[in-house]
């Protein structure tokens, strides 16, 4: 009863098959491909997969960029199911003020946050940061309650804007530095600390709501690049988003 994961982001969509829609299910086949590139799926990667029991996906990127994603499951005799943020699922509550307009990849993560940190210990607050073209930095109590975030501009972003809004600078190859000393290392580190500054600022806030010390979980394609960078210390878990899918996937397809 195999199962296929796919996440799509702003840039790229990451996909793995997992030998059942459970935590902790083995990986069968994984991949990756840009979003200009979704439509080869169908005749490429995933034609070499068996059929999945079941397929749910996690997209941020627009309807039309989905709709090529489900042709390319023509072959399949499954359909696709997409995560829209309800007020609860999985042992976690929604405190946007319209639920369904959280993002979804923000509502899979967080979900996958909680179900990691209870897996190492009693229930934890949690700072959770996702880096990628753009960055969220979420808030989520003890209880499993999400209580707020942050949305700000990625790297990529912020150097661009700069380079198209100031003369005379151009996106750079540059190093995070403590007191720079050229443009492109003090771009670069502006842009780094900018991040770190919003993650501080929301880990104080949590810390004062709740009492305790949050626990701290990064993801994301560039968390690597922030991690040296932090104020706290985060632990890294590189495929999140899986596994707020595979903690969904249990509850929506578990056998009668």
């Amino acid at each position: 009863m195999s199962f296929l994961a796919i996440d799509v982001g702003n840039t790229r969509l990451k996909w793995a098959l997992f030998d059942a829609a459970r935590p902790g299910a083995a990986t069968l086949a994984h991949g990756v491909e840009f979003l200009d590139h979704v439509h080869r799926l169908g005749e490429g990667a995933w034609a070499q997969l068996p059929q999945p029991a079941h397929v749910l996906g996690c997209v941020v990127a627009a309807d039309a960029i989905k709709r090529i994603i489900e042709e390319q499951m023509d072959a399949w005799d499954v359909s696709p199911h997409w995560v829209v943020p309800s007020a609860e699922e999985a042992g976690v509550i929604n405190g946007y003020d319209h639920p369904a307009r959280l993002g979804a990849d923000r509502w899979v993560a967080m979900i996958g946050a909680r179900h990691h940190v209870l897996a190492q210990g009693p229930a934890r607050p949690i700072v959770l940061v996702m880096v990628g073209t753009a960055v969220t930095v979420e808030a989520i109590d003890g209880e499993g309650r999400f209580l707020g975030g942050l949305i700000l501009p990625g790297h990529g972003i912020m150097l661009r804007a700069l380079e198209a809004g100031t003369a005379g600078l151009s996106v750079p190859t540059g190093e995070v530095r403590e007191f720079p000393t050229n443009t492109s290392d003090a771009l670069t580190s502006g842009g780094t600390y900018a991040i770190a500054g919003a993650v501080e600022r929301i880990w104080q806030h949590l810390k004062a709501r709740t009492g305790q010390e949050p626990a701290c979980v990064m993801t994301g394609g560039a968390g690597w690049k922030m991690m040296p960078s932090m104020t706290r210390p985060f632990e890294l878990v590189e495929n999140l988003i899986f596994d707020g899918l595979l903690e969904i996937a249990a509850r929506r397809f578990a056998s009668p």
